[in-house]
């Protein structure tokens, strides 16, 4: 009944159409309370999405800079490859502390020759700023390619993560007082170093081809084992779970007959997609590595769990999206003597792959950002060594994003709380292209009926 009916034919007391009365009033201020409410609720959620970029891209962006030592330096033969046959397999038998003496000699002799330490300076003041890490890649360097034995070369070693967070404002002269990891002289040297174009933070490639290193060198920890295995189970999803949940999909939702047994599956499928993705990493456990025997940290094991937590998503995004095929394109097909099959895959599928596909690529972002399954089949582990191309490295050992995000942030050195939050971006960033994907796919095979 509206206000306007609410008073009898004949008694309207005097009033006008054109006047508000009270409830009308009433009416009209809770509407707008309501369209308040909506807006304050909106400027709560954008602030906080705005908060939770600026914390990580404020904290990771540095992550994507490194501090390197520049200069040139001869490597020595006698050193590097005392019997001169300029076999990588006989210079192979110099270990990494005997590039790493060669290395820091040729710093010592740079920063000496530059004059830019007063006299009376050690030498391993000096030395101690280089990572260990810069003589495994220089040695990795030179066995590429035995020719720079003998010559003069161009040096980019990385310097010590507590140098490295000094120009990133992570360390202070203060700090470096009771740190017992760095001296205020060191980095008084490196400020020289800087000033005299020995020394300069740049773009670093390394964050995210390198696999990951040790908890005593931040500065050299990468992303690149971890990129390989989220890539290798997002191919191993891709080709599981969108085939199955694709398929299950089309087969209940028009071939299936109605009866208690499909209600049940139904009704377990929507139970499944509310599971708790830390139960799939318990089947996964159970099924894969105790029973099937298949290899712990391996992407064809995190792909297997991912994958049955993905196949849920699907079907259910799948079936919304052919039930919104309007029952007259069936209808229209089945009456020109089309069968069910022809009906369903000539017309029904493509009007609606617009959805499947959104739907699709959402439930693999899903399965890209999961941790907790991955850490109960052992993807935990500290993994330097790259996994072979597929399908060999499927079974290889191998981290993934979201896990090696959870492992650095475990780490005591404030590095890795840097390298966390630039994995992160990197992850967001995956995110942003598969959801961007999912976009250009639909309005790609949109169709107007």
């Amino acid at each position: 009944m509206t206000d306007i009916s609410a008073s009898p034919a004949g008694k309207s007391k005097g009033s006008s159409l054109l006047e508000l009365d009270s409830r009308t009033r009433r009416r009209n201020a809770a509407e707008r309370r309501f369209q308040i409410y909506g807006i304050v609720a909106i400027a709560i959620a954008l602030a906080a999405l705005l908060m939770l970029l600026v914390s990580i891209f404020s904290g990771g962006s540095s992550a994507f800079r490194q501090t390197f030592a520049t200069f040139d330096m001869t490597l020595p033969a006698e050193q590097l490859d005392p019997e001169g046959n300029r076999d990588p397999a006989e210079m192979a038998r110099v270990t990494t502390i005997g590039y790493q003496n060669v290395l820091r000699a040729g710093l010592v002799a740079a920063v000496r020759d530059a004059g830019i330490v007063p006299d009376g300076v050690a030498d391993a003041d000096i030395t101690g700023i280089l990572s260990p890490e810069a003589a495994a890649d220089l040695r990795n360097r030179v066995l590429a390619n035995p020719d720079l034995i003998g010559t003069t070369v161009d040096i980019d070693a990385l310097v010590h993560g507590r140098i490295d967070g000094y120009f990133k404002g992570r360390v202070t002269m203060e700090s470096a007082v009771r740190d017992a990891n760095i001296t205020p002289e060191r980095l008084q040297i490196a400020e020289a170093m800087v000033e005299n174009g020995l020394m300069s933070t740049r773009f670093n490639w390394g964050f995210v081809t390198k696999p990951d290193a040790s908890d005593q060198r931040p500065e050299a920890a990468g992303l690149g084992v971890a990129l390989l295995g989220s890539l290798y189970m997002m191919l191993v999803v891709l080709v599981l779970a969108v085939p199955i949940g694709v398929a299950a999909s089309i087969y209940l939702e028009e071939f299936a007959p109605k009866n208690r047994f499909t209600d049940v599956i139904e009704v377990n499928i929507s139970n499944l997609a509310a599971v708790p993705s830390i139960v799939f990493g318990i089947l996964g456990l159970a099924i894969f590595i105790n029973f099937a025997h298949l290899p712990q940290s391996a992407p064809i094991v995190g792909g297997l769990v991912l994958t049955l937590m993905t196949v849920p998503t699907i079907i259910i995004s799948t079936r919304a999206s052919l039930r919104a095929v309007p029952p007259s394109i069936r209808d229209a097909a089945l009456g020109v003597g089309a069968s069910r099959m022809q009906s369903v895959f000539h017309h029904v599928l493509p009007l609606a792959m617009p959805g499947i596909l959104t739907g699709t690529i959402i439930g693999l972002a899903q399965a890209l950002g999961e941790t907790a399954p991955l850490l109960l089949i052992g993807m935990v582990a500290f993994v330097r060594d790259y996994p072979d191309a597929p399908p060999e490295g499927l079974f290889d050992p191998a981290s993934a994003l979201p896990v090696q995000v959870y492992n650095w942030t475990q780490r005591a050195d404030p590095a890795f709380v840097e390298r966390a939050s630039g994995a992160i971006i990197v992850l967001l960033a995956f995110l942003l292209v598969m959801n961007a994907i999912a976009i250009i796919l639909r309005r790609r095979f949109e169709r107007r009926w």
